[in-house]
């Protein structure tokens, strides 16, 4: 693997039959295998993962850490990861094909146009793990948390489908709180400043990205927010 640039890599992200990806945000439209045109809307269980299991996605899931560790804990379940960068998805990938993942895929595109790809509750659940968490002034609507994907998620998301957020950033996870306490639709559920500081709530926050291991290492305390977004 070492050597490879980011141009072989997106040739080779052409050749992996699970990696999908949407080039152009103004006019969404899916490939697959070889850039062949896909529809998967409605039909990711069925058609990728030939089963009717519950579908998660990891959002800005660079390597796929965790797309790629929930997969191997829960061999049940679907999972896809995504991210815009293919150099990154192609790590998440390949380690999926290696290990012989079936029930983790990813898909490259802009998570403002989510919705395009899946059909209204085809998701059961959504991880936000550690996600640039756009600090200048006058981001605050990149945040992945704000209203504009709040919008898209409830488009995808089951009814009651919980979303997670992961970060070490704690003007990230505070903003969002607050956010939150203004929107009457949203439900948070659980939030946690220092998920390391007393037993995990859940499992499946033991798993560790790269960037997580990163952070933890300059002493930064990561944190959780859990919630849901009312129909």
């Amino acid at each position: 693997m070492p050597g490879r640039n980011k141009l072989q890599k997106f040739a080779e992200n052409l050749s992996f039959p699970n990696v999908y990806e949407s080039f152009d945000p103004a006019q969404p439209q899916l490939t697959g295998l070889d850039g062949a045109q896909v529809d998967l809307r409605g039909h990711w269980a069925a058609k990728h993962f030939g089963n009717d299991r519950p579908i998660t996605l990891e959002l800005a899931c660079g390597r796929g850490e965790y797309t790629l560790d929930l997969a191997r804990q829960y061999p049940d379940r679907n999972f896809i990861g995504v991210d815009v960068k293919g150099a990154r998805i192609w790590k998440g990938a390949r380690t999926a094909l290696a290990e012989d993942l079936p029930n983790a895929a990813f898909l490259r595109t802009r998570i403002e146009v989510i919705s395009a790809f899946f059909a209204p509750g085809e998701i059961s659940e959504l991880w936000i793990t550690f996600p640039d968490p756009f600090l200048k002034k006058g981001k605050e609507n990149r945040r992945l948390t704000a209203p504009q994907f709040l919008q898209q998620y409830r488009k995808i998301l089951q009814r009651g489908g919980p979303v997670h957020l992961k970060t070490d950033s704690r003007e990230l996870y505070e903003w969002t709180l607050a956010e939150f306490a203004r929107q009457p639709e949203v439900e948070v559920v659980y939030h946690d400043e220092d998920i390391y500081s007393k037993p995990l709530p859940l499992p499946e926050l033991a798993t560790e990205t790269y960037y997580e291991r990163m952070h933890k290492a300059l002493g930064k305390t990561i944190t959780y927010v859990r919630f849901r977004i009312a129909k």
